[in-house]
């Protein structure tokens, strides 16, 4: 039992430091975890992640709030888009199958990779 706990705490804390130091991307590390550390089913696996991300990011919003301001002119914009991503992608993400959301991810993945290393 002692050791489940651990591996949930020790999961949940690397997605911390990676949404922590990047401002995102705790998924890349919370989905491949909860694949292999837990025994959820596969389509449990991506919205256990959203569920452990939400007050994640909140956490780190406060705490940066509190040593730079939030440049909510400039974020509001996109706040707006990504609320109506996450609607739409909340009606028809289920359709997809995990092996697509999968190399969807993957790819996102390596282009942003690209993108920082060029």
């Amino acid at each position: 039992m002692f050791y489940s706990q651990l591996k949930m705490v020790t999961v949940g804390s690397l997605a911390g430091i990676v949404n922590g130091l990047f401002g995102a991307g705790g998924g890349m590390v919370l989905v491949p975890l909860l694949s292999k550390l837990t025994d959820l089913e596969e389509a449990e696996i991506f919205p256990a992640s959203i569920s452990i991300i939400l007050p994640m990011c909140f956490v780190t919003l406060l705490l940066h709030s509190l040593h730079t301001p939030l440049p909510l002119q400039t974020a509001t914009p996109y706040m707006i888009g990504s609320l109506l991503g996450g609607i739409v992608t909340g009606f028809i993400g289920g359709k997809i199958p995990t092996t697509w959301l999968h190399r969807i991810l993957g790819v996102l993945v390596l282009w942003g990779g690209l993108r920082y290393l060029c």
